[in-house]
């Protein structure tokens, strides 16, 4: 995108086209102005739209041009947290609310996709988290047992049964949840962009906005081709928050920490090769600490994603060792060539749970995805809407209201987690 093989790579070269966009320009005048055009923003914008709302949404970029037009195109429900520690981290009310919009989240997606013909590549078949180890195994157990004392559907498998739904002996179990599924990522966050403009919404791409101002009872957002005028405003911009000097909302980028993720992808595998692997489509990634994924396209490509920046020398030891764990987790891929490779950042907060903030009067951000933000910033979004649309009042959210909070030694960690990556691949048997 704009250039760059390497930020969307395979999603952007088989998604449909964006929807029609134009820079502002002049003064515009809304109820509310949305801030970023991901998943969060564009959510918001078609919901609020929905509502009766007039909504500008202003993107710097272009629709899905930051984390949600890069991921893997997981449909997660929860959080990386265990659930039972979520009520721990934000209090019983609030947490148990989270656990389940969230556990709910993934059929919210999936709901919009046919409600709107999104055309993503959709498969709802699950997703498996992979035991690598007794320490592995120990965890989805712990998961499963905590997700299905409250009703979830998922369940725990072993061995045996892992290797017939992945095509790999080499993992001591997994947790199948039924609730999950995949998506082609951008083509998604496209498809909530098109929907948003057919309810009336509208959008603006290459519009950065470079600073805002209380204007009478609102407030005045400004870009370098024009303004808009809104009473309220939706920062929606998580991990690609600019953190340039007199950006608007430095606090937001100063709380997240980047970790770079990347993927590779195949070309096509033979219709064989294909149903050796993943029989089920199910989406895939392990209990690692540096993580890895693997998940088809709908064309038979296989994507295998980890830790790590494509970038210097992370380029060739992230390619070498996608190519050994491919090989060792199913040997059958012993030739397969690479077709396209990407990569991103990850918003990661202290305790891995996203934020709700009030900016300012009647100014409203979620941030901090931690790598969950398919189905999470579906449903922030349409939070969001209900919320300014008078449906939900602030103590009804599912986060309570925090201030931003600055991670120390961010630029160091940011720093450490490329390279680390690059160590532990060098390194890795897999």
């Amino acid at each position: 995108m704009f250039g760059d093989a390497r930020s969307h790579g395979l999603w952007e070269r088989t998604a449909p086209p964006a929807p029609d966009t134009a820079r502002l320009s002049g003064e515009s005048v809304a109820d509310v102005v949305i801030v970023g055009g991901g998943y969060t923003g564009c959510s918001a914008a078609l919901h609020l739209a929905q509502g009766g709302a007039k909504v500008v949404l202003l993107e710097g970029k272009a629709i899905g041009f930051g984390g949600s037009g890069r991921n893997v195109g997981l449909v997660n429900a929860g959080l990386w947290v265990m659930p039972d520690a979520v009520p721990d981290l934000l209090g019983a009310v609030h947490g148990e609310r989270l656990l389940s919009l969230l556990g709910a989240a993934p059929r919210a997606v999936f709901d919009l996709v046919e409600r709107h013909a999104i055309d993503c590549e959709l498969v709802t078949t699950g997703t498996l988290h992979l035991a690598v180890g007794e320490a592995g195994t120990r965890e989805i157990a712990d998961r499963a047992a905590q997700w299905q004392k409250r009703g979830a559907d998922v369940e725990l498998i072993d061995a045996a049964a892992t290797c017939a739904k992945v095509g790999s002996p080499l993992y001591a179990g997994a947790l199948l949840d039924r609730r999950a599924g995949t998506i082609q990522p951008l083509a998604y966050v496209r498809g909530l962009a098109r929907a948003a403009i057919a309810a009336g919404a509208f959008l603006h791409t290459e519009s950065p906005v470079t600073s805002y101002a209380r204007d009478g009872d609102g407030w005045r957002v400004e870009t370098p081709g024009g303004s808009v005028r809104a009473r309220w405003i939706v920062v929606a911009t998580n991990a690609y928050t600019s953190g340039a000097s007199g950006a608007p909302w430095p606090a937001i980028r100063e709380e997240i920490v980047h970790l770079p993720y990347f993927n590779i992808a195949t070309t096509p595998l033979s219709s064989n090769l294909a149903r050796s692997i993943l029989p089920e489509r199910q989406g895939a990634w392990d209990t690692k600490t540096i993580l890895s994924s693997f998940r088809f396209d709908a064309r038979g490509r296989l994507v295998v994603g980890s830790v790590g920046a494509l970038r210097g020398s992370g380029s060739a030891i992230h390619r070498s060792w996608a190519r050994r764990s491919l090989q060792r987790i199913f040997p059958q891929l012993s030739a397969i060539a690479f077709e396209a490779e990407w990569y991103g950042s990850i918003g990661m907060t202290t305790d891995a749970v996203p934020r709700f903030h009030r900016l300012a009067h009647n100014v409203v951000s979620f941030s901090g995805y931690n790598g969950r933000g398919i189905a999470p910033g579906t449903v922030f979004g349409q939070v969001l809407a209900r919320h300014i649309l008078g449906e939900m009042t602030e103590d009804e959210l599912p986060l309570p209201v925090t201030p931003p909070e600055a991670q120390g030694f961010r630029p160091i960690r940011e720093a450490w987690y490329e390279a680390g990556a690059q160590i532990a691949h060098l390194s890795a048997r897999v």
